[in-house]
C-alpha cells in the first residue's frame, strides 16, 4: 500500500475538529513533504518522525513521500500529530501489513529515540473522539485526562507499543483515573470569619444564585478573607460542568492533579497589573485567560480601582454571556466564561476617617471614579464591609457558621432552581425571570417608587428581582416584600458609587 489514511484532532480553543493524515509514498528523489498549513513546529515533524521510526527499528522509506494534513484551510500547531503521522508513513510503507483503523485515532508527539511525549489540551481530544466513537491513542502522560471520559482510551510509552497493539501482539492498557485526593488540611471555611453577619449572609445569597458581589470597605477588614471562602459553599459541580472546567485547564496546558483537582471549583485571582489579553485571553495562539479558567468557578478582583479601566471593561461581555470571542487575522476562538466575579475595594486610597462621609468624601468620589457605571451595574451585590469592633475582634472562642452547614442550604436552594428553571437564578432571561417571579400589584408599586429614588437601571432592576429570588429559594417561599427589601438593601451602595463614577 502506498496511500494510508489516519486520524487525529487539531485544537481550537476548547474544541477538537478532526484531521485526516493522508500520507502517500511515490517513486522520485527521497523527500518529505508537509502540507496543510503547519506551523513550524508539525513542519519539523519530518526530522522527529523519521529518527523516531529508525529508533523504534523500522525503515524509512527512501522515496518521495507527501503527508498532507485536511482540512487544508485549518491551521495546525504543536507536535500533537507526530505519532499519527508515524503511523501513517508506516501503514503507506507496508511495514505493518493491511490495517483497518478508521475506528481509532492517534495523538502524541515522539521524541527521536520513539518515545511519546504529552501534549496540552488533550482532554476535548478524548471528548470528541468518544462522541466519535473511535479508539484514542494517547500518550502515557495524559492518560488521567482522557480517563475522565467514558471512552475507549488507551495509552502508550513508545512508538514500538503502538505498532505491537495494532498488530494484535500486546494490548495498551485503558486509561484509568486515580481516586480524587482529599482536600488539604488548610481548606478555607467560613468559620474562620469573626463577625461580619452582613457580608457572611451576601456570600450565602451569591453562591445559591450564582450572583456577583461587591465588598467595600476600608483595608484589613476582612474582604480577602470572605472571597476566599466562597467556593467553600458553592454547590457541587454537576458532571457537565466540571468536564467544561477539565477541558479549559487542560488547553491551557496545566496538569491535573498538580495545578488543578477534578470536580474541584476553581479560584482564580489575578493581579491587579495583569493586562486585558491576560484576563480575557489571547495571543497569535489564542489561549484562555483569567475568566475562563476561573470558568464554573470564582474570579477574584481585588483592589478592584487599581486595575486598568480598559482591562475591567472587557470582562462586561463575559459576564452578560458567559463566553469570551476572541478573533485574530486566521480565525475565530470562543472559551467558556461562566464565573462568578468577587470584588473588593477600598472606598478610598486615604486612610479610613470613620461614618458615611468617609464615602461621600472628595478622596472617595475620586478613587471611585476609576470604575464605569456599567462595570457596576452588572454586580448584583454590593456589600459593605464595616471594620469590626474590638470586642468581637478579640473573642477568639466564639467561631461563625461553618462552610458545611452554608453549604447544605445553598444546595437545596439551588436544586430547587434548577427543578424548576434548569439553571441558576442569576443565568435567567429576562421574560424566565418575569414568569417565574411574578409580584403583586403592591410589590410591584413598591419597586417602582425604589427604582426611582435609587435611581436604579433596567439590568440593575432585573437583578434585584433575582437576588430576592434567591432569597425566596433559601426560604423555599414564593417572592415577599421582606425578599424585595433585603434585595435593595444590597444595592445601597448604588448611589454613591454612581454619583462617583458619573460625576
Amino acid at each position: 500500500m502506498s496511500l494510508a489514511t489516519i486520524y487525529s484532532r487539531a485544537r481550537v480553543g476548547v474544541s477538537s475538529p478532526l484531521v485526516t493524515v493522508e500520507t502517500h509514498i511515490s517513486n522520485g528523489l527521497p523527500s518529505l513533504n508537509i502540507v496543510g498549513l503547519p506551523e513550524a513546529a508539525v513542519r519539523e515533524a519530518k526530522d522527529r518522525v523519521r529518527s523516531a521510526i529508525i529508533n523504534s527499528h523500522f525503515e524509512f522509506p527512501t522515496r518521495r513521500v507527501t503527508i498532507n494534513l485536511a482540512p487544508a484551510d485549518l491551521p495546525k500547531e504543536g507536535g500533537r500529530y507526530d505519532l499519527a503521522i508515524a503511523i501513517s508513513v508506516l501503514v503507506a510503507s507496508g511495514q505493518l501489513g493491511e490495517l483497518n483503523l478508521r475506528d481509532t485515532e492517534f495523538i502524541g508527539e515522539l521524541a527521536l529515540s520513539g518515545d511519546i511525549r504529552g501534549i496540552p489540551g488533550l482532554l476535548p481530544s478524548a471528548i470528541a473522539c468518544h462522541h466519535a466513537n473511535r479508539q484514542l491513542i494517547l500518550p502515557e502522560e495524559n492518560q488521567q485526562e482522557a480517563a475522565l471520559v467514558e471512552g475507549n482510551a488507551v495509552f502508550a510509552k513508545h512508538l514500538t507499543q503502538v505498532t505491537a497493539h495494532l498488530l494484535k501482539q500486546t494490548a495498551l492498557p485503558a486509561c484509568v483515573s486515580k481516586p480524587a485526593e482529599p482536600l488539604p488540611l488548610d481548606h478555607k471555611d467560613m468559620r474562620d470569619v469573626k463577625g461580619q453577619y452582613q457580608a457572611r449572609r451576601a456570600l450565602e445569597v451569591a453562591a445559591a444564585g450564582g450572583h456577583n458581589l461587591l465588598f467595600v470597605g476600608p483595608a484589613g477588614t476582612g474582604k480577602t478573607m470572605l472571597a476566599s471562602r466562597l467556593p467553600s459553599i458553592m454547590p457541587a459541580m454537576t458532571e457537565a460542568e466540571a468536564l467544561a472546567v477539565a477541558s479549559v485547564q487542560s488547553v491551557a496546558g496545566r496538569k491535573m492533579g498538580l495545578d488543578w483537582h477534578w470536580s474541584e471549583r476553581p479560584f482564580r485571582s489575578p493581579h491587579h497589573s495583569c493586562s486585558a489579553a491576560a484576563l480575557v485571553g489571547g495571543g497569535s495562539i489564542p489561549k484562555p485567560g483569567e475568566a475562563s479558567l476561573a470558568h464554573c468557578g470564582v474570579l477574584f478582583l481585588d483592589e478592584l480601582p487599581e486595575f486598568d479601566r480598559k482591562v475591567l471593561e472587557v470582562l462586561r461581555e463575559p459576564l452578560e454571556n458567559g463566553e469570551v470571542h476572541i478573533s485574530r487575522a486566521r480565525g475565530q476562538v470562543t472559551f467558556p466564561a461562566r464565573f462568578q466575579l468577587v470584588a473588593a475595594m477600598n472606598a478610598s486610597n486615604e486612610a479610613y476617617s470613620g461614618g458615611q462621609d468617609y464615602y461621600q468624601s472628595s478622596a472617595s468620589q475620586k478613587y471611585l471614579k476609576k470604575l464605569s457605571a456599567p462595570f457596576l451595574d452588572r454586580i448584583d451585590l454590593h456589600v459593605e464591609v464595616p471594620p469590626l469592633p474590638s470586642n468581637v475582634l478579640v473573642n477568639a472562642d466564639e467561631e461563625g457558621e461553618c462552610s458545611a452547614s452554608v453549604r447544605e442550604r445553598v444546595e437545596r436552594a439551588v436544586a430547587r432552581q434548577r427543578g424548576r428553571q434548569g439553571l441558576q437564578n442569576s443565568q435567567l432571561s429576562g421574560r424566565q425571570l418575569e414568569n417565574i417571579c411574578a409580584l403583586s400589584q403592591e410589590d410591584k408599586e413598591f419597586m417602582q417608587q425604589a427604582l426611582e429614588k435609587l435611581k436604579l437601571s433596567a439590568r440593575a432592576y432585573h437583578r434585584v428581582l433575582k437576588v430576592a429570588l434567591t432569597l425566596a429559594d433559601l426560604n423555599d417561599s414564593p417572592v415577599t416584600r421582606a425578599h424585595l427589601m433585603e434585595s435593595l438593601s444590597y444595592r445601597k451602595m448604588e448611589k454613591t458609587l454612581s454619583m462617583a463614577v458619573s460625576s
